[in-house]
């Protein structure tokens, strides 16, 4: 199929504009993400570049094999799975977390090859699912206020409000409500400009370090080298079953709702094949995985309809290296109401889960409770899938359970029992 098939809607410039908008609307990650990254271990500028890198590579993977204006960078959510629970919950090295990342993207490629996926999405309860994505989006909102400095460790208290006297807190009031007035207006690249607005005010007020005038950048930040030293450790797997889970649904999930947008359902296994791959390929860059950006609705929107879109938007991710010297002194303040604002976003699944049936409301509430509680996604999940089975057959409905949920809740089981025992 040609880049630009027979279609008066597909014009090059369309493409173009397309592609720009798309960039616009999502090279906040580049920021969001590496700061992310860098509480996993690295510095923020080489948390940058991987991001930039996997942009790049995902986004042109699905311009030129997969022919969509779809642009992919890493997931919000599955960065903190990555940072958060994989590394520093599990207690892997950042080496480690990127071999999880490989096999749980290797599992995702499977899955997108054969008829795997499409079994394993009709093995997981959809309450599950969707519960995953809730605690996601709170345990966003949580970093978010963590970042902004909105909220802190209290001394009598898990969580304290923050000092509102400090200029920090000042900032970042003023830039989250700047945030929700351009996100509800619908403004174009609305993160972007928040992103900008909270580090001039952070500027103005005296709390952004300028006095990092250069990044230096070796070979060794372009290229990281997965280690599997951690092969023989459950906990290691116990982080690959969440991070492949969040990847097969996810990314189902957001193609197919794209797809519909651009009227190109039959190319859905083009584009899963191309996500997987990607994400594959995230292990060697150095980032968590990369999904199916949700702002492709405004790439959509823009007439963007041929891979060309995508080309163009990764050329301008590439480009993007050039000034990461000055993107480095965007400060938490700009930062933080992106990730409320998005785990608003993700928070907003739990109208799919079925409240009213107390066999899936119980162990979906455990896992958007757990998540942000525990400050784990890997532990919040395994709440929810221990508890899954045994409301079921608690209420004789043993025959809904399928083997992968048994399987799974089993593993988590294991899992806590060593912790117990302090393996």
């Amino acid at each position: 199929m040609p880049l630009f098939p027979n279609n008066n809607r597909a014009t090059f410039r369309n493409e173009i504009i397309a592609g720009i908008i798309g960039y616009l609307t999502t090279v906040y990650i580049v920021v969001v993400n590496g700061s992310i990254l860098s509480e996993a271990g690295i510095s923020l500028e080489s948390g940058m570049l991987a991001t930039i890198l996997a942009s790049f590579v995902g986004t042109l993977l699905m311009g030129v094999f997969g022919k969509l204006p779809l642009i992919l960078i890493p997931g919000m959510g599955i960065n903190a799975l990555f940072a958060y629970s994989i590394v520093q919950g599990s207690g892997l090295t950042y080496q480690e977390g990127l071999a999880v990342v490989f096999v749980a993207s290797l599992i995702f490629l499977i899955t997108a090859f054969t008829k795997l996926g499409i079994k394993l999405k009709e093995a997981i309860p959809d309450s599950l699912k969707h519960a995953i994505s809730v605690g996601l989006g709170f345990f966003l909102i949580l970093i978010g206020l963590e970042k902004s400095g909105l909220i802190k460790s209290g001394e009598s208290t898990i969580i304290a409000i923050g000092d509102f006297s400090s200029p920090a807190i000042f900032v970042s009031l003023i830039t989250l409500f700047i945030a929700i007035f351009l996100f509800v207006k619908n403004v174009p690249a609305n993160f972007l400009i928040t992103m900008i607005v909270g580090t001039v005010l952070a500027f103005l007020f005296g709390i952004v370090d300028t006095g990092q005038s250069a990044v230096n950048l070796g070979s060794t930040d372009l290229l990281f080298m997965p280690a599997f030293t951690a092969l023989d450790n459950l906990s290691f797997w116990l982080a690959v079953f969440p991070l492949a889970l969040i990847l097969i649904f996810e990314n189902m999930g957001l193609l197919n709702g794209q797809l519909n947008m651009l009227n190109r359902e039959k190319s859905y296994q083009a584009s899963y094949k191309t996500t997987a791959l990607s994400s594959l390929s995230c292990a060697f860059l150095g980032t968590s995985p990369t999904v199916s950006a949700a702002e492709n609705a405004a790439v959509i929107a823009s007439k963007g309809r041929t891979g060309v879109a995508a080309i163009v938007a990764s050329i301008l991710f590439i480009a993007t290296i050039f000034i990461i010297p000055w993107i480095s002194m965007i400060p938490n303040v700009a930062i933080s109401p992106i990730l409320i604002i998005v785990g608003f976003l993700m928070v907003q699944n739990i109208r799919h889960i079925p409240l009213d049936n107390i066999s899936e409301a119980i162990p979906a509430f455990l896992i958007i409770v757990m998540i942000p509680f525990t400050y784990s996604i890997a532990d919040g999940m395994a709440f929810g899938f221990i508890a899954y089975p045994i409301v079921k057959m608690a209420l004789g409905k043993q025959k809904e359970l399928s083997f992968a949920v048994i399987m799974i809740s089993l593993l988590f089981v294991c899992d806590f029992l060593l912790k117990i025992i302090g393996v």
